[in-house]
């Protein structure tokens, strides 16, 4: 919803907008837009922990515009045009064939793995719903919006978090924390003056990803959302 706005903002100032949809991969927005569509270039990764993951590290860069196709082909081979002259200096980010060839594979199942995420997540948000402020699930997303969901990802009290995260352990469940910490918070932007992030701050400290998985089966999830609840008081 927001980046019809941005794009308007950037447009108006000259500015490109590159979407980061690395995590997102079918997902759609508000208008029904899908993920990586909307700016000039959609930036997707091919991780293997991402919904469609290949063997080892990869990506795509996704445009409608003819001329950025041709540039991002020549950057990712090192500068070289198809006549075979550099006109500038590139990098090597070719996808092997093997990358690719998995992904050729997996494609065909992205579709079905994405249903039975969502299925998953809208288990927990069943189970989770009595709740009630005890916890926060993430935001439903009405169509045409799809939620593709990575991860599934729960905002529990500060003073809770670490202990249910050691409840479900405790239980054979593994948990995630993907962001322990603010980039104001790194040791590599120490020397950045950043005024106060009171919403990252309490995001890292409150943040906890649910298993979510395809191959998550009825009984597994079943055991999450129970422990889940039994902590709680649920």
């Amino acid at each position: 919803a927001l980046l019809g706005p941005l794009r308007a903002w950037a447009e108006g100032h000259g500015i490109a907008v590159v979407e980061d949809a690395a995590q997102a991969i079918g997902a759609r927005d508000a208008d029904g837009a899908p993920a990586g569509g909307r700016g000039e270039a959609g930036c997707f990764s091919f991780f293997p922990s991402k919904n469609l993951g290949a063997f080892g590290d990869g990506g795509m860069v996704t445009t409608r515009s003819e001329d950025l196709a041709r540039r991002l082909r020549e950057l990712r081979n090192h500068g070289r045009g198809a006549d075979g002259l550099h006109r500038v200096v590139g990098t090597n980010s070719r996808l092997d064939a093997l990358q690719a060839a998995v992904l050729r594979v997996k494609l065909r199942h992205l579709s079905s793995w994405t249903k039975q995420r969502r299925e998953n997540a809208h288990f927990y948000d069943e189970r989770f719903a009595s709740l009630g402020f005890a916890l926060r699930t993430p935001p439903a997303a009405p169509a045409p919006a799809v939620h593709v969901y990575n991860q599934y990802v729960l905002r529990v009290a500060a003073d809770r978090r670490d202990a249910l995260r050691a409840h479900l352990a405790a239980h054979g469940i593994e948990t995630r924390i993907y962001y322990e910490r603010g980039l104001h918070r790194e040791p590599c932007f120490a020397a950045l003056a950043t005024p106060p992030l009171p919403a990252t701050e309490a995001a890292c400290g409150e943040t906890l990803a649910l298993p979510v998985h395809p191959e998550l089966g009825a009984a597994d999830r079943e055991h999450v959302a129970e422990s889940v609840r039994a902590f709680l008081g649920g």
